[in-house]
């Protein structure tokens, strides 16, 4: 059985090449997409997918508030940030919202493969720049809960 992949990206060339790509993967499927993160919230209760490779920046409803939506409404359902951006405002908003892993656009294939396999095991997946973030973060007093349970997938504590 495959796993059920949803695709959003506010750029339907993003769309194509991750489709293209996915589904030359063994064991992985597209079963829709979506270029907005209202129509990720209605594909989303339409498909049920296993996963979500949620852009974070696109017109009207962020990726991150859909993604906020999306786990609040199915938290079995994995969402994967995909982005260009690593700064930490991104990526802690990201993982705040729910998200089960955080990758860059700029990453290889293998890479986003893997990042898939591994949230559907209920394993954390940050690209390595993106983990130094997160690294950091828990380096703080005041870390937020979401973000104090990367903290702890990725064998370190926060102080508070």
């Amino acid at each position: 059985m495959s796993l059920k992949i949803l695709l959003v990206d506010d750029r339907k060339i993003m769309r194509d090449s991750l489709r293209f790509l996915i589904e030359k993967e063994s064991g992985l499927q597209v079963v829709a997409e979506a270029e907005n993160g209202l129509y990720a919230v209605e594909q989303t209760r339409k498909f049920k997918p296993d996963v979500i490779l949620m852009d974070i920046h696109m017109p009207g409803i962020s990726g991150i508030e859909a993604t906020r939506r999306i786990v609040e409404e199915f938290p079995g359902i994995k969402v994967i940030a995909i982005s260009m951006h690593s700064s930490r405002q991104y990526v802690v908003e990201a993982i705040i919202a729910g998200a089960s892993g955080y990758l860059l656009k700029d990453r290889t294939f293998e890479e986003l493969a893997g990042s898939i396999f591994a949230v559907v095991e209920n394993r954390l997946y940050l690209s390595p720049p993106v983990k130094e973030i997160v690294a950091k973060e828990c380096e703080k007093e005041d870390v937020p809960a979401k973000v104090n349970r990367f903290c702890r997938l990725i064998g370190l504590t926060s102080p508070g």
